[in-house]
């Protein structure tokens, strides 16, 4: 099963977009589900309540950090992964993403958890290949 479908099962389940990211992941970063409760709730809705980058986007930001074991090119990973997000879910701010101030949602939190671990799975395999 792709990770991005246990990721928005998780989040349907009730975990906030930031853990069910790490949660979907949390076998190859060995993070037990209060630790993930512990690093991930001050991001939720947008860390300041839609006003910042998404939990999801955030979470997979955590995720690369953890994994990318050598640190090398971490900001360029999460700099590619920023710009895959953004092309897929049509932008990286969670009041954006919600219609906050448009009144239209122009994506999920759903769909951002899956853009998000897509996004992830995408730089991991670049880390992988290095």
């Amino acid at each position: 099963m792709d990770r991005y479908v246990k990721a928005v099962e998780y989040k349907r389940s009730g975990y906030n977009c930031t853990e069910a990211v790490l949660k979907a992941y949390s076998d190859l970063i060995d993070l037990t589900d209060d630790q993930i409760k512990a690093i991930s709730s001050g991001f939720c809705i947008g860390m300041g309540c839609f006003l910042s980058t998404c939990g999801a986007l955030i979470g997979a930001n955590i995720v690369l950090g953890l994994l990318n074991k050598t640190g090398k090119r971490t900001n360029s990973f999460s700099s590619e992964m920023l710009k895959g997000f953004e092309a897929a879910s049509g932008a990286t701010i969670c009041k954006d993403l919600k219609g906050i101030e448009t009144g239209k949602v122009i994506c999920s939190c759903d769909d951002c958890v899956k853009n998000a671990c897509i996004v992830l799975d995408r730089e991991l395999d670049k880390i992988k290949n290095m």
